[in-house]
């Protein structure tokens, strides 16, 4: 697993071994950023949910973005996504949150500081749902904003959710990742939040 472009290119990141994360293959990451560059520069603030090992959030700071903030429930994996940052040389850029993810979000509500909200959680997690619509009701994000979801094949998800309209859907093998915009259903505008002033 490494750092796929960028400031931080080609750094390899640690993972940690037998808990259960399952971090995003580098071919699906490399898809799932060329299809956000495609709405704009990288730019902005990130918020990284299920962290994990905080390869997400660590490739957007890579390609530009100027903050990210990681949520892990897992002390243990909060260590290894800080060595990461450390590694990296990010470790200015991002803050990392020891707690579950609602927890994190319920403490936010209406700070609508994000520009992107990444989640790939668990692909079991019967509360997917749960999640992806309390990212728009709890307000962490601004119209514009985009909702980036992980999720296995077998996931059905809509197309949209109370303040939130998928404007991205692909496949790759046995990972799908879905992109939805927050605001009030219109098209995604032609200036998008990855270029909006932060």
């Amino acid at each position: 697993m490494r750092v796929i472009t960028g400031r931080a290119k080609g750094h390899r990141l640690k993972a940690p071994k037998g808990l259960g994360t399952r971090p995003m293959l580098d071919r699906v990451k490399e898809s799932l950023f060329s299809v956000l560059e495609g709405y704009g520069r990288i730019r902005g603030r990130v918020l990284d949910l299920y962290a994990g090992t905080g390869s997400l959030g660590i490739e957007f700071l890579s390609r530009g973005a100027s903050q990210a903030d990681f949520v892990e429930q897992s002390a243990h994996v909060c260590a290894i996504i800080r060595e990461n940052l450390q590694h990296t040389r990010l470790a200015e850029f991002g803050r990392v949150y020891t707690m579950p993810v609602e927890r994190f979000l319920q403490a936010h509500r209406g700070v609508g500081y994000y520009d992107y909200v990444m989640m790939d959680p668990p692909y079991a997690d019967p509360r997917i749902e749960q999640t992806i619509a309390m990212v728009a009701e709890t307000g962490v994000g601004h119209a514009g904003s985009l909702l980036i979801v992980g999720h296995s094949p077998r996931v059905t998800l809509a197309d949209s959710y109370p303040g939130l309209t998928r404007i991205k859907f692909r496949r790759l093998g046995d990972s799908c990742f879905s992109i939805y915009e927050l605001g009030d259903g219109a098209p995604p505008p032609s200036v998008s939040a990855a270029e909006a002033p932060a």
